[in-house]
């Protein structure tokens, strides 16, 4: 179940809350009794993308752009 922490709480206990959601707790705050966001953690980070990293695993036909055979007149 997710904790709910009023703003006061979360600036107050920022560190304790961290270490919380490193453990993989969710942890949501609130403002008035109303939910206005959520500490998660994240999940795996993507690589960098590079360009030109998958160079040559896409072919293109030579008449990629020539007209469909159903258009033609």
């Amino acid at each position: 179940m997710d904790k709910i922490v009023n703003i006061h709480e979360a600036k107050t206990h920022l560190s304790k809350l961290l270490k919380r959601v490193m453990s993989g707790e969710r942890i949501i705050i609130s403002k008035a009794g109303k939910p206005i966001a959520v500490l998660s953690p994240i999940g795996d980070i993507p690589e960098d993308r590079l360009p030109g990293m998958d160079a040559g695993k896409l072919v293109i036909s030579p008449d990629f752009d020539a007209p469909l055979p159903e258009f033609e007149l």
